[in-house]
């Protein structure tokens, strides 16, 4: 406990100083100690490790969802540490799930081999290696989650190895081989970018493989599966695998067939380029296994409800999923920041250019599911106008955080959820990094009167070495020496004034483009699906550019706009919303009570359950119901248009 100088006697300030001078004397005769938190991991070095790894995994328990690990690692005799991954690639965080892995027991010719955990890194497993002995057998357990996000279930599974893996310290991942191999449930297909070695029944071997490659490409299997070519006669063979949890789900249309396959070369044609021999899809739909995105440089999670094409005509606001992850081969795996690239999954990743990894594929996404025709053209507009309506109205966070420090929350937060995120905000450099890149785009097409686009950017930082799949890494200079060498301008000034200020006018960008933000008290079809989609979809009931709240289909409020008119009346997150002016509570009532109280005087009476108690809030808010739409700005040029208009 300290105490304040003030009220301290001059007599027991010098004694202090006199003690403290005493102590750093006798601390700089003393012999050295060990840093207080250091952990004992050798760093990696970029070397062999000698010998090849086998790993084996039974992920043949669809019951209880334990995955038996078995792995045989080449030794010599001395220390060894075995690292379990935390820092997983597509995550931004330390995410590496250290807390599943169970029953761990080392073995050499039949003995046990005592282990330790290192004092300060969880992830970290030190042990001595016997004198003659020439490997080792280690067994584990992968204790997969039983309450939601599930990753296996009785008809499908989502494998990733890097949590079914451990691997030695002091040499980076490229450097270690593993020989994996995989047991599935009985008959069960899989789609995976590894290559098949053999097959003995329901066990698959797979050729031998960096231990950096193995992370990245999981393994996706199901009782209904079907593989489906989207690039039929291409020099790199694309391919959408997917699992659902039946076999009418599994059936395209031929019109959805055209659609995914002219993603695929509506984004070879926008980068000019492929990062891989061959690319898949891993594409789970489900209702019970937990959805997922994320990137790899030659495949992808994908996982959205089970109806993603029997209800094609009502899930619009689903289907940008599969362009973000594709463009990610090319952004994020091929060109990478630089801070990014680690030597392995135990160092520190860096995450502050997540702008341009995460905002500039939020863009592609968007504009590669339009221009292949898996949304239309209106549909494209209409989801633009939600985001960005949330940087118009519903981001006051950006008061006292800048657009690159959210690059810190997938860290900070490991994405749980937040109680005000208008406010704290959670990873917006996603959809601001969107508008941001919106805006470059259209200020390229003006500096250059429409002669050149982001699309020669994008062919000129990410297009490179075709057919390559070395990691290229990149910093802040690089994305502006390539943005001047598209169009001259200040660059770094104009990324800077979005990215690394307050209230960076992110929405604004938007008029450059031809078309403006404006508010009606009528949705668009595009929102009416993002609000109407069951559960486990992400949506929720959006009444934020209007009174406030977010809630979903029980009115349980997810979030509150900071400083709204329902936060000043004092509405909680985490609260329910039971009734309004009297009436039981539905998404109907509250946008009636909304729309009813323009123009009046009267409030709005939230009756609210909240930590076992009720009590009615009056929200004073008279601007009736306000939904974002796209306008046209005539007598300017549709850049918009020109730039969602697919490629030939």
């Amino acid at each position: 406990m300290s105490v304040p100088t003030s009220t301290w006697s001059r007599p027991r300030r010098t004694l202090t100083a006199l003690a403290t001078a005493v102590m750093l004397a006798l601390a700089a005769t003393a012999a050295p100690a060990q840093t207080i938190g250091a952990d004992q991991v050798p760093p990696p070095q970029d070397t062999p490790y000698p010998g090849t790894i086998a790993l084996h995994v039974d992920a043949s328990d669809t019951v209880q969802g334990i995955f038996r690990v078995r792995e045989t690692i080449p030794v010599a005799a001395g220390p060894l540490t075995l690292l379990y991954p935390q820092w997983i690639p597509g995550d931004h965080s330390p995410s590496g799930p250290i807390a599943m892995l169970a029953g761990l027991r080392i073995t050499a010719d039949g003995k046990p081999v005592p282990w330790k955990r290192d004092k300060y890194n969880v992830f970290a497993f030190h042990l001595d290696v016997p004198a003659g002995v020439t490997r080792l057998e280690v067994a584990f357990e992968y204790m997969s989650p039983r309450d939601g996000g599930f990753e296996i279930t009785d008809r499908m599974m989502d494998m990733a190895w890097s949590k079914v893996a451990l691997y030695p310290a002091g040499h980076f991942s490229r450097a270690i081989t593993f020989a994996p191999s995989v047991t599935l449930a009985h008959g069960w297909q899989m789609g995976t970018a590894l290559e098949t070695a053999s097959q003995s029944g329901d066990t698959t071997t797979f050729k031998p493989v960096t231990f950096n490659n193995l992370v990245d490409s999981p393994i996706y299997a199901g009782q209904y599966f079907k593989r489906v070519d989207l690039n039929p006669g291409g020099a790199a063979p694309v391919h959408l695998d997917i699992v659902a949890d039946a076999p009418k789900y599994l059936e395209m249309s031929p019109e959805q067939l055209r659609a995914h396959r002219a993603l695929v070369a509506q984004a070879v044609s926008l980068f000019g380029s492929h990062h891989y021999d061959h690319y898949d899809f891993l594409f789970s739909l489900s209702d019970v296994l937990g959805g997922n995105g994320t990137e790899h440089h030659q495949s992808s999670e994908n996982g959205l409800g089970a109806d993603y094409f029997t209800a094609w005509d009502s899930n619009a606001p689903e289907r940008d999923l599969l362009a973000h992850e594709y463009a990610h081969s090319w952004n994020g795996k091929f060109r990478r920041p630089a801070d990014l690239w680690t030597p392995n999954f135990n160092v520190p990743m860096g995450d502050s250019l997540l702008w341009v990894y995460e905002g500039q594929t939020q863009y592609w996404g968007y504009v590669l599911t339009a221009r292949s025709g898996m949304w239309t053209a209106q549909q494209f507009r209409d989801g633009l106008a939600m985001v960005a309506a949330n940087y118009d109205r519903n981001r006051p966070g950006f008061q006292w955080r800048t657009l690159e420090d959210t690059t810190n929350d997938a860290t900070a937060a490991h994405r749980s959820s937040l109680p005000y995120r208008s406010w704290q905000m959670s990873e917006d450099y996603y959809s601001g990094g969107q508008m941001l890149w919106l805006a470059v785009d259209a200020r390229i097409r003006s500096l250059t009167h429409d002669g050149k686009s982001l699309d020669d950017f994008a062919r000129a930082f990410f297009g490179v070495d075709n057919g390559s799949y070395v990691t290229r890494p990149y910093t802040f200079d690089d994305v502006v020496a390539t943005l001047n060498g598209v169009a001259k301008d200040d660059w770094a000034g104009f990324l800077h004034a979005r990215v690394g200020t307050l209230n960076p006018p992110l929405a604004g960008g938007l008029e450059a483009t031809g078309w403006k933000l404006v508010y009606t008290d009528q949705p668009t079809a595009f929102e009416k699906q993002y609000n109407s989609r069951p559960e486990p979809a992400r949506h929720l009931y959006n009444f934020a550019w209007s009174i406030g709240l977010t809630m979903n289909d029980k009115g349980e409020v997810n979030d509150v706009r900071w400083n709204g008119p329902a936060f000043k009346a004092g509405v909680s997150t985490g609260a329910t919303l039971e009734a309004v002016n009297g009436q039981t509570y539905s998404k109907e009532v509250l946008k009636e009570a909304i729309a009813a109280a323009k123009g009046s005087k009267a409030p709005i009476q939230l009756l609210l359950k909240y930590q076992g108690g009720y009590r009615t809030v009056p929200v004073d808010y008279h601007d009736g119901m306000q939904y974002p739409h796209l306008q046209r700005i005539e007598g300017t040029p549709d850049y918009l248009s020109q730039i969602i208009a697919a490629r030939k």
